[in-house]
């Protein structure tokens, strides 16, 4: 699936829509808006989502490794056994957000691991963590300055 067209279709989707198992890796989704997807198993590593409105959406082991989610818009959104090393989500919008784990019958779980990510200048309003890796992150709630 092409960029444009995995934007295109992500966009159309209708409410609560599930999209499994779909590789969306180095993708431009820059701004793509969607209406509280559940996404299982996905990848979206250094995928471009700078400025994406993914509010209420539901990401469960997913990988979005070095992903860049500046800006985005995560309101509501829940995050179980997602690997989110070395994510960009400087100016993310948390706001009731959760990012938590999933029982995968084994130890360690399925955890979140937020190791290396930065989140500098993002809301974290109500944001709900249980059983994450790296967290918190060095950088939460300090301005970045010179990087962009």
């Amino acid at each position: 699936m092409g960029q444009m067209a995995a934007k295109q279709e992500l966009a159309g989707l209708g409410t609560s829509s599930e999209v499994v198992r779909q590789v969306f890796d180095s993708q431009d989704l820059i701004s793509l808006q969607t209406r509280q997807l559940w996404f299982v198993r996905c990848s979206f590593v250094g995928a471009d989502l700078r400025q994406a409105t993914l509010d209420r959406c539901s990401f469960k082991l997913c990988d979005l490794r070095g992903a860049n989610l500046r800006g985005a818009s995560l309101r509501g959104t829940h995050l179980a056994g997602c690997d989110l090393r070395d994510a960009d989500l400087r100016d993310v919008d948390l706001t009731d957000a959760q990012f938590g784990w999933v029982n995968t019958g084994r130890p360690p779980w399925g955890l979140t691991d937020l190791t290396g990510a930065d989140l500098a200048g993002a809301t974290t309003t109500r944001l709900c963590v249980d059983r994450v890796v790296g967290w918190p992150p060095p950088t939460i709630g300090t301005p970045t300055r010179g990087r962009r």
